[in-house]
Order: structure tokens, then sequence, then C-alpha cells
């Protein structure tokens, strides 16, 4: 049995091309019983986020396999078959596992280290167990790999660094003030990458938020979607001396928070520090509040040096995990063999078996007379003892020679060392 997988992702195909090609969660169950239907396909599996589509199948003929995912990508979704020329990429038996490996283990993502695609990979096998186009191999192959990206995610540390402006954010605000859970933060400006940075705060454990934008509407809303107050734009002094931390992001073209007015404001907090964390372009806090004592401020380029930091340590452990998913695909690939194997097994007993009981019948009268449960002890527990000593040299032949590779040719060998046809 093979395993084939064709797909493409970020790396091969613009975003228009990845939308084209998704597969929706209200399609799935249809292109899952579509795809199963081909002649070729024993079991199928799709994969679909918002980075990568990718179908996984296994069958008797990887080339044929493989093509046949391809044409079945491009047809369900109504596209002249060379539409992916250039863009799909095809792998099977080793080589679909590994980059399975690498997948779940977050390895081959557009972020090295990114929790959300094992969450996907998940989904995606849960999808397929429901459809019921799940057998014995791919069943598996998924177990293998959800176990691989958890063995990557613990035994190295390709995800514990930070690599998002609003999550080394909170690294920053963590190793300030360690435990954030009374910590109030103050949020100036509620565009998009300021909700974020504040959401990932909260999600750190800070349980006040204060949100001020010059659109109230905008402040109103931000507020009411994770219990937090709101104040005027004009007034959000008066109640910077309360904030823990201070997240600016507007898209104002000067400084919004000012030094002289932080100053006066400040002066209550009785040298209680302050976290301000500037990530808007052109910045809005004025650098001179990085002077003022027990002020902290961390701008876009303090944030993005440490991200780039974060990211080649990533990429260092990456390399750790690299080599658990080689050890893991040669494991696997073995496992595999050895579940080929099985059919064998049962082809190689049934022979025997007849062999025994031909042999039994041709010399019965020369037993002379048998009691019945003589005769049943003969045909239940004798014969079956034979077989399974026989067969047993046999078999650990078959699990070599599956080891190799060559478990087809063996059974051949097998049939005509004992003669049946």
């Amino acid at each position: 049995m093979n395993i084939v997988l064709v797909g493409l992702s970020h790396k091969t195909a613009p975003l228009e091309m990845r939308e084209r090609l998704a597969f929706g969660e209200s399609r799935l169950s249809d292109a899952l019983a579509r795809l199963i239907e081909k002649d070729l396909l024993e079991e199928g599996l799709i994969v679909s986020t918002c980075n990568r589509v990718e179908l996984i199948a296994s069958t008797h003929s990887a080339d044929r396999g493989m093509d046949c995912l391809a044409d079945f990508l491009s047809d369900f979704h109504h596209l002249p078959p060379n539409t992916l020329n250039g863009h799909v990429y095809k792998h099977a038996d080793a080589y679909a596992i590994k980059h399975l490996f690498r997948v779940a283990s977050s390895l081959d993502s557009m972020i090295v280290g990114e929790s959300q695609i094992l969450g996907q990979v998940k989904e995606a096998y849960q999808h397929a167990i429901d459809a019921g186009t799940i057998g014995r191999v791919l069943s598996q192959l998924m177990h293998r790999t959800l176990s691989v990206a958890k063995r990557v995610r613990t035994e190295t540390g390709v995800a514990q660094n930070p690599v998002s402006v609003s999550s080394v954010a909170v690294e920053l605000a963590k190793k300030i003030f360690q435990d954030l859970s009374d910590k109030t933060v103050l949020l100036v400006g509620a565009g998009e990458m300021g909700e974020l940075a504040a959401r990932s705060l909260i999600d750190a454990g800070t349980n006040k938020l204060i949100v001020t934008n010059r659109s109230a509407d905008r402040a109103e809303e931000i507020a009411s979607k994770y219990s937090a107050g709101a104040v005027n734009f004009e007034a959000f002094y008066s109640v910077l001396p309360s904030a823990d931390i201070v997240l600016c992001s507007t898209g104002a073209p000067e400084y919004v928070i000012r030094r002289a007015d932080t100053q006066r404001a400040l002066k209550s907090r009785k040298k209680l520090p302050v976290l301000f964390i500037d990530i808007s372009v052109p910045r809005n806090i004025d650098p001179g509040v990085a002077d003022l004592e027990n002020a902290f401020l961390f701008d876009v380029d303090d944030l993005d040096s440490v991200v780039q930091a974060n990211i080649r340590e990533r990429q260092t452990e990456a390399a750790r995990a690299e080599s658990i998913i080689e050890a893991e695909v040669q494991n696997f690939v073995q496992q595999l063999r050895a579940l080929d194997i099985g059919p064998a097994v049962v082809e190689v007993k049934e022979l025997l078996l007849q062999i025994v009981m031909s042999e039994f019948r041709r010399n019965r009268k020369r037993l002379g007379d048998l009691s019945p449960e003589q005769e049943m002890a003969i045909e239940n527990v004798l014969i079956p003892a034979l077989v399974n000593k026989l067969s047993h040299p046999m078999i650990v032949h078959l699990r070599n020679a599956a080891s190799d590779g060559k478990p087809t040719q063996t059974v051949e060998d097998l049939r005509k060392m004992i003669r049946i046809d």
C-alpha cells in the first residue's frame, strides 16, 4: 500500500489560487466522499487552510494515485488541469509521510512554530473519520503524525519564542511585571493591531482594559467586546495614572502621548512602573517618555528586533525538529511495511493449513479408530500448532523482506517453495 499526497501552499501558489482551490467546511464531506469513489484510492483526507490545500490518500499505485489526486483537485473546482502547473507538489510514501509530519509540526508554516496548524490537521482528520474515508493505513499515519508534532513541540524550542509584535509585547510585559493578573491596560487607538495586542495581553492574564479612540463608537465597540471601560479620547490622560500598561496604536501623524503631559499624569503613581508599547507607524509616543522615571518604552523597531532574534532561535530549534522527523519517518515506514505483510501472513498460513489438512485426510486411515474428542484435538490443537510452527520461520522471513521493501516477491517465492499455485 502506498501513501500519496498532492497539494499547494503559500510557498507554491498565490492567495488567489489557494482561495479558488480551498474546500469550505460545508463542501468537505461531499469532497471526501467523491474522492474515495475513485477506483485507485482506498482512503482519503483533505487539509484545507488559508495557507495550504493538501489531499492525502492510500493507494496501490503511487504514480497513478498522485495523478488521480491532482485531477480530482482541478475537476472538483472546475479548473483546467494546466491551471495547477508549477503550483502543485506531489509526494509518495516516505516523502509524503515526511511532508505531513513537517506540516503538523509547523516546520512548513509561514511562521515556524505557530500552533494553529496542528489543530487544523486534527480537524481534517476528524472530518475524514466522520465521512468514513479513513481506514487502517491513514488512521495509523494520522496517529503517528499527531504524536510526532507533539514530540517536536515538547522536545524542541521551536514554539517557545514569540514571533509576532503582539506576542512579544506580552513577553515584555511579563518580564517587567511577572504577574499580569492585577494589571490595567490602557489601549490608545482601537485599530486592528492595537486590538490584537490588547487581546494577547488579556489572554496572558490582564483583567482590566480601558479603551480610548478618536471615534467614540469604535472605542465603545471594543470595550463591549472585551468587557472593558471606554473614555473620551480628549480625557485619556485622566486615566493614565491607573494604567500599568499603555498600548498605543493610532493613525495620527504626530505624538499622541507627549512627555510633559505624561510626566504630570504619572506623579500620582508613586513610582510604580509603567510599560508603554508604541506599535504605531509613525510613532505616536514621544521618545522622551522613556526618560521618565519608572517608564519603560518600546516601539515597533524594538519589538521587531526581538521578533527577528526569536525567528532565528526558532530556525535553530527547527533543525533539531528535522532530525526528530527524519527518525520518525523511518520508523513509520518500517511499521507500514509490517502492516503490509498482514495479508501475506494470512495467505502463508492458509497455504500451510491446506497442506497439513490434505496430509491428515490422506493418512487418516493409518491412525486407526479415534474418538470424537481425539479427532477434535487433532483438528483444533495439533494441526494449528503444526501450522504455527511451520509458518514461524516464513513469517520472520516475510518481516525481513518487508524491511527491505520486497514482501510481494517473498510471497511469490514462498508459494513456489510449498508448491501451491
